[in-house]
């Protein structure tokens, strides 16, 4: 009987214990990783799949880059060109052919300038004036657009038309306040304003020259210009005193009037003679 129940107790142990080890294993035990693929045999499998997009995407990129270097070559010989062409250039007419073989190049937008400078000595000042409008539409962003508003504003003067140009000086002076070119535009204006007798304009201007560019040149030249522009003062005329002359030669006054004399009173009997 005790065997049994001996037996019994190590049977129920036994059956405990491998019951308590199913259950750590289960739940303690860290997760085995899956089997690792065959990475030779995925990425073949992609290469078929995506074969022709990666082909014609590889393509179009070889080709952009052909294409690039091919235009950066072929934009630098042509500049070269451009600019020995406008080095041996000295007339209109070979300014106007470089601008006309070499658009969109800088020898061009230099051309340009060229042109309307070579226009203006011959006294063609409208046409002058056309050539730098072009520039100016063509190259918008150009470093020299302001010089080439000034170019416009004085063959303006040159023409007569002061009012055009002094609407140009004054938007040189607003639209490019960090440039050379807003002091001479100002200066400028100070020119045409006295001549139109606008003094009191003119010295606004130099003031404001001598405030904003006071280090500079052209402060020297509207201190000059404020020096000789005098404020114009308006005052009432003050009486003249009259005119003061010597004693000795002044003009004697008339005569005071006389009383008229009294009448003639009756005489005395006259007095005796002595012996």
């Amino acid at each position: 009987m005790l065997a049994a129940l001996a037996r019994e107790s190590f049977a129920w142990h036994k059956t405990t214990l491998t019951r308590f080890k199913l259950i750590q294993h289960t739940t303690f035990m860290p997760t085995v990783s899956p089997p690792s693929r065959d990475v030779v045999l995925e990425t073949r499998v992609f290469w078929e799949r995506f074969k022709k997009p990666i082909i014609a995407g590889l393509s179009v990129l070889v080709l952009a880059v052909v294409a690039f270097t091919g235009y950066r070559f072929y934009y630098g010989r042509r500049a070269a060109a451009a600019s020995a062409a406008l080095g041996s250039a000295n007339t209109a007419q070979e300014y106007q052919q470089v601008i006309a073989r070499y658009s969109n190049t800088p020898a061009a937008a230099d051309a340009y300038i060229l042109l309307a400078e070579a226009q203006r000595r011959e006294k063609k000042f409208a046409e002058a004036n056309n050539t730098l409008e072009t520039f100016t539409a063509t190259y918008p962003k150009h470093e020299l657009v302001s010089t080439a508003k000034l170019a416009m504003a004085a063959n303006l003067e040159s023409m007569g038309k002061t009012n055009e140009a002094l609407a140009i000086y004054q938007q040189i002076a607003s639209a490019y306040p960090n440039t050379y070119a807003a002091p001479l535009a100002m200066l400028s204006e100070v020119y045409i304003l006295k001549a139109k007798n606008r003094n009191d304009d003119a010295r606004r201007i130099c003031e404001t020259m001598l405030t904003q560019y006071r280090t500079s040149f052209w402060a020297g030249e509207a201190m000059q210009q404020l020096r000789l522009l005098k404020p114009v003062t308006t005052s009432t005329p003050q009486p003249t005193a009259a005119p003061t002359v010597p004693p000795m030669l002044a003009i004697p006054p008339p005569p005071a009037p006389q009383a008229p004399p009294e009448p003639n009173q009756p005489q005395g009997a006259p007095s005796p003679k002595k012996p």
